[in-house]
């Protein structure tokens, strides 16, 4: 698992041990980024579920201003923190080791891209996703965009005040991209 462009361009990230998390893989990760290619400078990233924090990583290592990074195993917390070290983009990153669901509850930060790749059977990508679009829940500015791994056989249904933007499918893996409205 490589940094695939930017600043820490071909940097080998550290993976987790186990099974217990999924990384996306290099073909996903690579569509992803072509689609958000020009969505990424300058702007503030919250990688949910981060596991190793390879999308977060990438975000920042292609000029996103800031990235947080979210997760409740002890194990990520300590590789991304590594991660990011390794790719010497720690000054510009907070990694915090706790819940997704509290983190988005409780947080005063907006961001301007969220990733959401929570294990595919825990049921919660869609409470999530209702979590951060809920009407006046503003922790994703206007024109944000959420970033939605999930099994290709589950259509996700589009937030109020939000538009698909696109799903890209790979397999068994989908990706669904939301755009937040304007404030017009």
């Amino acid at each position: 698992m490589r940094v695939i462009t930017g600043a820490a361009r071909g940097c080998r990230l550290l993976e987790l041990e186990g099974l217990e998390t999924r990384p996306t893989t290099d073909r996903v990760k690579e569509g992803v980024f072509s689609a958000l290619q020009f969505d990424i400078e300058g702007r503030r990233v919250l990688d949910l579920f981060a596991g190793t924090g390879q999308m977060g990583i990438e975000c920042l290592s292609r000029g996103a201003d800031f990235a947080v990074f979210v997760d409740q195993r002890k194990d990520a917390f300590e590789v991304i923190k590594k991660n990011l070290a390794l790719t010497n983009l720690r000054d510009r990153a907070q990694v915090i080791h706790g819940d997704a669901r509290d983190f988005v509850t409780r947080t005063s930060q907006r961001f301007d891209l969220i990733f959401l790749d929570p294990p595919y059977a825990s049921g919660l990508l869609e409470e999530l996703l209702e979590r951060v679009t809920a009407p006046g829940f503003d922790i994703l500015n206007p024109y944000g965009i959420i970033v939605a791994e999930h099994p290709a056989d589950r259509l996700l249904a589009v937030p109020a005040g939000y538009r698909l933007r696109k799903t890209y499918r790979y397999g068994k893996i989908a990706v669904t991209l939301f755009r937040r409205e304007g404030n017009e």
